[in-house]
């Protein structure tokens, strides 16, 4: 007799698994395990590895936070920044190198790598790798059909869509954008530094976020053709030297958040979809009053419940928890919080909301913490896990909830 909660599918899938002697993968809803009030979660970890080196690792969270790790995978040097297809069926990595031997001859470029999900023991099969055109690709995201994958190039301060066939597989590139222009901070923003670009929530428009230049740089976006094509005019000025990194959009499409690496603040926007711009609603310092010493921000999320924006922050080793304005999606800071690490790079909250998982780099670690769904407050749970050099965690939502 199986256990309440679960279907037969998923009570024979997860019976299978331990005759085999597999550890059992639990996701949310039906993948809830006995007794567990909340459900589990697969989690990918991207990491700063060398070549040969175990570089992704699999992590099962448990509704507590605690982590355990299933397996780990030669996926090739420095997979910094991870991205998951929306049936999770394939993971992408942004392999942040200078030179890829796949390139063409005498073109600096790191690339991307396509792996497909064993849907039983989460284990990663190759599919291949492509050229970013670019060197170190260090975001990666893909549009809302799962037809191209769009590419951040941080040193080669350019942009490039590569088109995803049906089996996972990358494509070469259809489309490459350079960025121009220079900010006054003479050492950080000597040239364009692409650090992310993601589409938004329609798939019509893309926007990469160029540290170097203090832009937010819109494209029109048609992902089955393979096709950016460049907005006349920027989508947003971010102030002289905020450097800005980082850009999320809100559950209701309507507002973004800009994580602005130089200045360490984050800048509420009101978004346009019809003219595919944003105007400023707000910005804050992601640190606390008096905090002085040197400090670069880095990863920015909305909560699913879209109450709350969480940042992380380098120097400060905290984690900012700011309050969204019902009415307008103005910020307030709540809280910061310190990541029991170095360097927080990246994080990611459970899509239930309950949990925030933050990876540590230059403390090889990655700590849990509970979040209080009413309050948008982070309490550690204890929890942490052994990971060397982790930057990019990438959850996995409904693993076997299908």
């Amino acid at each position: 007799m199986r256990p309440a909660g679960f279907s037969r599918r998923s009570f024979l899938h997860l019976l299978t698994l331990a005759l085999a002697g597999l550890p059992l993968l639990a996701g949310c809803g039906a993948g809830r395990l006995p007794g567990s009030s909340r459900p589990d979660y697969l989690m990918y970890v991207g990491t700063y590895a060398a070549a040969e080196a175990e570089s992704i690792f699999l992590y099962r969270i448990s509704g507590t936070g605690a982590l355990t790790r299933l397996r780990a995978e030669k996926a090739g040097p420095n997979p910094s920044f991870l991205a998951l297809d929306s049936r999770h069926q394939y993971l992408y990595a942004a392999n942040e190198v200078g030179q890829f031997e796949g390139a063409a001859s005498g073109f600096v470029s790191g690339f991307v790598s396509a792996f497909g999900i064993n849907q039983q023991t989460g284990q990663l099969t190759a599919l291949g790798r492509q050229a970013s055109v670019g060197a170190a690709p260090c975001y990666l995201s893909l549009s809302p059909d799962n037809q191209s994958a769009l590419v951040a190039n941080y040193t080669g301060g350019n942009v490039a869509l590569l088109p995803l066939a049906p089996n996972g597989q990358l494509g070469p590139a259809a489309a490459t954008a350079a960025h121009q222009g220079s900010g006054p901070n003479r050492e950080r923003q000597e040239k364009p530094h692409a650090h992310c670009i993601v589409p938004d929530p329609a798939g019509r428009f893309a926007f990469a976020v160029d540290l170097g230049i203090d832009q937010v740089v819109g494209y029109r976006l048609d992902a089955a053709k393979g096709q950016l094509q460049p907005l006349a005019a920027p989508a947003f000025m971010a102030q002289p030297g905020a450097g800005p990194r980082h850009l999320t959009f809100h559950p209701n499409g309507r507002w973004a958040y800009l994580a602005n690496e130089l200045s360490s603040t984050i800048t509420a926007l009101r978004y346009d979809a019809t003219a595919g711009t944003f105007a400023e609603v707000n910005t804050l310092s992601a640190l606390p009053t008096g905090f002085a010493a040197p400090n670069t921000a880095a990863d920015i999320h909305v909560a699913p419940n879209g109450r709350f924006v969480y940042s992380s922050n380098r120097g400060h080793n905290s984690l900012a928890v700011f309050g969204v304005a019902p009415e307008t999606g103005r910020l307030t800071l709540l809280q910061t919080v310190s990541t029991q690490g170095q360097m927080p790079r990246n994080f990611a909250l459970s899509p239930d909301g309950r949990l925030l998982l933050v990876a540590n780099q230059n403390s090889n670690s990655i700590v849990t913490f509970r979040v209080d769904s009413q309050t948008g407050l982070l309490t550690a749970t204890g929890h942490t896990a052994t990971v060397p050099k982790p930057v990019s965690l990438q959850i996995v939502p409904d693993f076997i909830a299908r």
